[in-house]
């Protein structure tokens, strides 16, 4: 009940954070693109929707830009706008004096910003679907997308995108725990983002954990084979960080 009180706690002090507004904004960002290209086209309509690849192509077209470079900014900017709550208002102390454990605060937070990450996932999957039904309905003469939707294989595609997300995450939530100044975590995140999308040409860029969102969507339009699982590395890297951030937080000296 404790964890769960804290928890409570922590969701609310995001709601009038920016973090809550790049989720929402970030969601349906790409969709909303994608919509008015297709209202504006609209001559194009009619084919496509009759297409027996529709759902797939609009889900390869969604994720293009999402996974390379919305994915991975918006994840280091929620994770750190989240974790520096407590440094923005300087209220470390206070959290501290209150009646639960270091441990709870700090998988508190921690589980904050994975739920966070789970409401982007829902809103950009309804942004996704909505981008592909509504210019149907506003179009006249055009049906709805002949080809079924294929949602067992989306539902399994967004697990892997979030896992790969998981590192991300870790290292974003441990700087920012780290460094009272805002800047910092967000200037590191940018620096491996930069260096992630450097090395994707590499055979070895895989061992930078900010690769993997941009290296599952190559891998799924067939423009990369690695030799690794990159899933079970990226929620590799996410407990190891997980567990050094834990340790760092715990053992620092000067909390806040």
């Amino acid at each position: 009940m404790q964890f769960i009180y804290s928890f409570q706690s922590e969701w609310l002090k995001k709601k009038r954070n920016l973090a809550s507004w790049l989720v929402i904004v970030g969601a349906f960002f790409t969709p909303a693109i994608l919509l008015i290209y297709s209202l504006v086209y609209s001559t194009k309509l009619y084919a496509a929707s009759m297409a027996p690849n529709f759902w797939y192509a609009l889900w390869e077209n969604s994720w293009e830009s999402m996974a390379i470079f919305l994915l991975p900014m918006g994840v280091i900017l929620a994770t750190s706008l989240i974790t520096q709550i407590e440094f923005r208002n300087n209220t470390w102390k206070q959290l501290h004096t209150l009646p639960q454990s270091m441990t709870t605060i700090f998988f508190a937070k921690l589980s904050v910003i994975i739920v966070m990450m789970l409401q982007f996932f829902i809103l950009f999957n309804i942004g996704f679907y909505l981008s592909g039904v509504v210019p149907c309905l506003l179009t006249k003469g055009v049906p709805y997308p002949k080809a079924p939707l294929p949602y067992q294989v989306f539902l399994k595609d967004n697990l892997l995108y979030f896992v790969a997300c998981l590192p991300i995450i870790a290292v974003q939530y441990l700087t920012s725990l780290q460094f009272k100044n805002f800047l910092a975590p967000i200037g590191i995140g940018i620096a491996l983002w930069i260096l992630s999308v450097a090395v994707f040409r590499w055979q070895y860029g895989y061992i930078i954990p900010y690769t993997y969102c941009g290296f599952h969507f190559l891998q799924n339009i067939g423009k990369v084979k690695l030799s690794v699982p990159i899933h079970v590395l990226a929620f590799g890297w996410f407990i190891l960080f997980t567990i050094i951030s834990y340790i760092l937080y715990i053992t620092k000296k000067e909390k806040g």
